[in-house]
């Protein structure tokens, strides 16, 4: 049985796990800036474009790996109205567990339809009711979430993104131009959207901005720059999170292991001298050692990315106040 089927339900009759295919529920929300940003990204983890500030997906993406998305409810039950959710809840289970009810308040409801505090809470102590267990607001042991979508109602296991990259924010080494930490995380997210089996690389990696990213993501990635204090610079930050990784030092162009993945943040006439051609040459050696990259830049180069023989997929711009970086997806 599907999620978008309708069952009719007597209100005494026991209702039967119903096997469905997993099912999740997102929450989303970014600035104007971040936007187009934002949406690269959840185009990269959920292989299509998101509108919708709340959607559904058969597609399991733990929320605390994006700077945007906020929730997630994993369905358990489905109905078109809340006496449908109020009858099933009363199957749940918590074996002597405590647990929580948090009505998710972001929705598709129209204006006149909106929710507001007092029914919300209302709703939650209902289903709260229904649950045999001991219900704890402040320290639960489960957390559950109701959500309308679409005209229905769902419920299920609720997860709110811890925001763990904010403590990776304050480094013992930085530096002003370095890219900042949530435009890190999402370049990794669009680069490696499921991690298990993929190797990846930042031949380029400054600081370590985007190593530290992906290492507390479990992405298996290598470092390397060809400035030893900073190469040092990023060995320390790595470190200073409690995280392993490996940083080397030389150039692009020395590096002879294949990987499946690029990240590279290229470099640019501000605090470093670069030319056209030392950046094309960096791109050319981003083409040999990854079939596939997330180039970073100041500006679009896509005359260079195609010179390369890289084809740019997707892309996006990252704005911060009248500074903006361009990043490009490139297979």
């Amino acid at each position: 049985m599907s999620l978008n089927s309708n069952t009719s339900l007597d209100s005494g009759a026991q209702l039967p796990e119903i096997k469905i295919q997993p099912s999740y529920i997102y929450t989303w929300a970014c600035t104007e800036d971040e936007e187009s940003l934002c949406r690269m990204e959840l185009r990269c983890l959920f292989d299509r474009e998101i509108r919708a500030a709340v959607f559904q997906s058969g597609v399991e993406v733990d929320v605390s790996r994006s700077p945007f998305i906020k929730e997630r409810i994993d369905v358990r039950y489905a109905g078109n109205s809340l006496e449908d959710i109020y009858r099933q809840t009363g199957q749940v289970k918590v074996e002597g567990q405590t647990f929580k009810v948090i009505f998710v308040k972001t929705n598709d409801l129209s204006p006149e339809k909106k929710i507001e505090y007092d029914e919300r809470r209302a709703i939650e102590r209902e289903i709260g009711m229904r649950i045999e267990g001991e219900a704890d607001v402040n320290h639960p042991q489960l957390v559950y979430g109701i959500v309308t979508l679409g005209g229905r109602w769902y419920f299920g296991t609720y997860h709110k993104n811890k925001a763990t990259w904010f403590r990776q924010m304050k480094k013992p080494r930085s530096y002003s131009i370095a890219l900042g930490t949530r435009v890190a995380r999402a370049a990794v997210n669009m680069a490696v959207p499921h991690p298990a089996g993929v190797r990846a690389i930042d031949p380029c990696c400054g600081i370590g901005t985007v190593m530290v990213e992906a290492l507390s993501m479990g992405v298996d990635i290598a470092g390397r720059d060809i400035n030893p204090q900073i190469a040092a610079g990023a060995r320390t930050n790595i470190a200073h999170f409690g995280f392993s990784g490996t940083v080397t030092l030389g150039d692009i162009a020395d590096i002879e292991e294949h990987y499946d993945v690029a990240i590279v943040d290229m470099p640019y006439n501000l605090y470093s001298r670069i030319t056209p051609e030392e950046q094309l040459s960096i791109l050319v050696h981003t083409r040999r050692i990854a079939d596939r990259a997330v180039i970073v830049a100041i500006e679009a180069v896509d005359g260079m990315i195609a010179e390369a023989g890289f084809t740019i997929i997707d892309r996006c711009v990252a704005k911060k106040g009248a500074f903006s970086r361009h990043l490009m997806l490139c297979e």
